[in-house]
């Protein structure tokens, strides 16, 4: 079987006014660092994964992650442009969130773009550490969905040369709450609103059940009923004194991860490898034992002229990697399996497919 992700949406242009961190990360060159599972707000639709809640591992992309050289070693292997730091709450791990933005600024210069997502209107005198630490920009979740108990520290961070934001999940059972807060942040520093679908999970499907939302229907988790609330809220902000974006569940999952993979498959191909349609990577692959491996690599190599960088053994998975093409040509002369092999271009390679090119098993 295969496993792929649906198909990309098309990168949409900006909007006039939208967040950098959200241009950045349709473009899919942000670097999601989650850098604690710590969050003590018990939402009830938060789509944390268990292996992920309450962890204090970091995790860059979908590489855990032990020290900073890690972390900068995924962002590279991204080309990174921008980073995303998450959680979790960032902020109930501050001071590692505040060497996170100074090794990313340390390590990929000052245009390096970072943005930190948090629900607490933590200390403002801690705006300016962040502030001098780098931060370009803060989004806040408001718990309660109002806006007066994060003046005081989204004040601060303005003082402190950080682009402020607020970032919410478009509950289809808020709108009262939802255009309440449009009136708000029109008189506030908050310099955008982002409106993102609600999504069913398998994290959070038990509670959306008990509030009685049901699935939109397609292939998304999306929540009925908030996409036609979010675009409501979008038209009627139009005259206000900030930008509101509204993130679709498709687009979040088949837009923006879609092209952060297929940026990272990019930077990272080896050379008898090639990028899918699916943006996956996928190899030719003959199941080999270590012992045999050096023989058969020189034979291969004498028989088809492969040059050094095109045919590799895998002692892992105990294969012979080597183009598809090439696999290709030798399934049905070979008495032994050929494999066209597909990955994902993350870190670990998560194995999603295998197809026998072959009859043999």
């Amino acid at each position: 079987m295969t496993v792929s992700l649906p198909m990309a949406t098309e990168i949409l242009p900006a909007e006039d006014g939208e967040a950098e961190g959200c241009v950045q990360c349709q473009r899919g060159s942000k670097l999601v660092l989650f850098v604690t599972g710590k969050c003590h707000w018990g939402c009830d639709y938060c789509p944390l994964s268990d292996n992920r809640r309450e962890s204090p591992d970091m995790f860059a992309n979908e590489r855990r992650c032990s020290t900073w050289d890690e972390v900068i070693e995924e962002g590279h292997a991204m080309r990174a442009t921008g980073t995303g730091i998450t959680g979790g709450d960032p902020m109930l791990d501050m001071e590692k969130s505040l060497e996170a933005v100074r090794q990313l600024k340390s390590a990929f210069g000052p245009e390096h773009h970072i943005h930190l997502y948090t629900s607490i209107p933590f200390q403002v005198e801690r705006a300016a550490d962040f502030g001098e630490a780098g931060l370009d920009e803060i989004r806040f979740h408001l718990l309660d969905g109002t806006l007066s108990k994060y003046l005081p520290v989204i004040q601060a961070c303005a003082d402190a040369g950080i682009y402020v934001g607020i970032e919410l999940p478009c509950e289809p059972d808020k709108e009262e709450q939802l255009f309440s807060l449009l009136e708000a942040l029109h008189t506030s520093p908050v310099q955008f609103l982002n409106l993102n679908e609600l999504e069913i999970t398998v994290g959070n499907q038990e509670n959306m059940d008990v509030r009685g939302f049901n699935l939109s229907g397609g292939i998304t988790a999306a929540a009925e009923g908030s996409a036609d609330l979010a675009l409501r809220l979008k038209e009627a902000s139009t005259e206000l004194d900030f930008h509101l974006k509204f993130c679709s569940a498709r687009y979040k999952d088949a837009g923006q991860l879609r092209a952060r993979f297929k940026r990272r498959g990019q930077a990272n191909l080896r050379p008898y490898e090639v990028l899918s349609d699916d943006d996956t990577i996928v190899f030719g692959a003959i199941p080999t034992s270590l012992e045999d491996a050096q023989d058969d690599i020189e034979e291969l190599r004498q028989e088809l002229g492969i040059a050094d960088g095109w045919i590799r053994y895998d002692a892992q998975h105990r294969r012979i990697e080597l183009p598809l093409s090439l696999a290709e040509e030798l399934a049905d002369a070979v008495s032994v399996p050929v494999h066209l092999v597909e990955v994902h271009p993350t870190h670990d390679r998560l194995e999603v497919g295998m197809v026998h090119l072959n009859t043999h098993r």
